[in-house]
């Protein structure tokens, strides 16, 4: 989906909104779904996605099962499915774990990087009535991907590396 701009008459205030969700959508490489490889902990996973829903069962064999699904559809709805045991401490680390899989995307891909910085200041909406979470939830939901977006946008226009494990970033 394309930026939406909009703003007083003067156009002393004016923001711009940058919309994505579905892969093949203007902005599409922002969804966990786009098909960008990351190596993260020593393994190469085939999208954010993937490395994402693998994580509530770090440790487990359902990790490596979750990275190798053909998909990041079926990655999802394996992450998604209570039929695993999720980790205990998922609530708690969840936003950690996809801010360094986000990281991991955009530092490990040029061509992403140079999109994610393309977009200046603009506030970046993963929007999508099915996630109220990590999507605007059409409105009234967190946005938390949108807003770990703008937060690594900073760290790579800014090289804010505090915190960072090399080792968790797979580099």
């Amino acid at each position: 989906m394309a930026a939406t701009t909009g703003g007083d008459q003067e156009g002393d205030a004016v923001s711009d909104v940058i919309r994505f969700y579905a892969v093949g959508d203007e902005y599409g490489c922002f969804s966990n779904f786009s098909s960008h490889p990351v190596k993260l902990k020593g393994k190469i996973w085939p999208t954010s996605e993937h490395y994402f829903q693998a994580q509530k069962f770090a440790g487990t064999p359902d990790e490596e099962e979750v990275r190798l699904a053909k998909s990041p559809m079926i990655a999802a709805l394996m992450g998604r499915s209570r039929k695993r045991p999720l980790r205990k401490d998922w609530e708690s680390v969840k936003d950690s774990i996809m801010h360094g899989a986000v990281l991991a995307k955009f530092r490990q891909h040029a061509d992403l990087r140079e999109t994610l910085l393309g977009t200046g200041n603009a506030t970046i909406v993963e929007h999508t009535e099915k996630d109220r979470y990590w999507g605007d939830g059409d409105g009234s939901g967190e946005n938390r991907l949108g807003q770990i977006l703008m937060q690594v946008r900073e760290e790579l226009r800014y090289g804010d590396t505090q915190g960072d494990n090399p080792a968790e970033a797979g580099l």
